[in-house]
């Protein structure tokens, strides 16, 4: 299996953090993209032009992180991060989509100040962006995941977006949720392939 996805992408993250977890990581041969490159063949792998896309043979791709992520979990027996009945599996799914909802508020705020010139930034849409941040660790910040029990997709999520603030917003995170800080720390004490996928660039 092929996974396109590059350095600093926290969905290309989350899906080596389950791969690692899974114990499939050795099967996959990570290709570096740059979705800024109207030449990178990720275009015609995935025509939306995002990363990760895992290619598997036959040269069929999958796409997005989330698809990615219960692929691989379908293919091993005895470990699953996707619960399969119950309440279980909506909590997991929907702490998930908060975790990524996180991180694509974050990333179009990165956008706003990379892609457009310093007098056509729109104040009031980072803004709106920033905000859904706040609200997502607020609510979260109050009632972390818990760390007891069996980890799902949704705590993997959680994790990768706590990192991609750190890197992309030097962590200004921590000083308003200690409580994060604490279960982020929890969370990389259980999870070595959280540090061993650490962001580059």
């Amino acid at each position: 299996m092929i996974l396109r996805s590059s350095g600093p992408s926290p969905f290309g993250r989350k899906v080596k953090i389950v791969a690692k977890m899974l114990g499939v990581y050795d099967q996959l041969t990570v290709e570096m993209s740059n979705t800024n490159d109207p030449e990178d063949s990720l275009r015609i792998q995935n025509p939306l032009g995002k990363i990760p896309i895992l290619i598997l043979d036959g040269d069929r791709k999958i796409f997005d992180s989330r698809v990615i992520c219960e692929y691989l979990d379908a293919q091993v027996d005895g470990i699953s991060l996707h619960p399969t009945e119950g309440d279980a599996r909506w909590e997991a799914l929907t702490l998930q989509a908060l975790g990524d909802g996180i991180v694509d508020a974050s990333i179009l705020q990165v956008y706003e100040v990379r892609m457009r010139p310093e007098e056509k930034r729109h104040a009031d849409w980072m803004s709106y962006q920033s905000d859904k941040v706040k609200r997502a660790l607020d609510q979260i910040s109050v009632t972390p995941p818990s760390l007891d029990g069996d980890l799902t997709i949704g705590h993997v999520a959680i994790a990768c977006a706590l990192g991609y603030l750190d890197l992309r917003f030097d962590g200004a995170w921590r000083a308003t949720y200690p409580t994060l800080v604490a279960w982020l720390d929890a969370f990389r004490a259980r999870v070595p392939a959280f540090d061993a996928t650490k962001f580059e660039g």
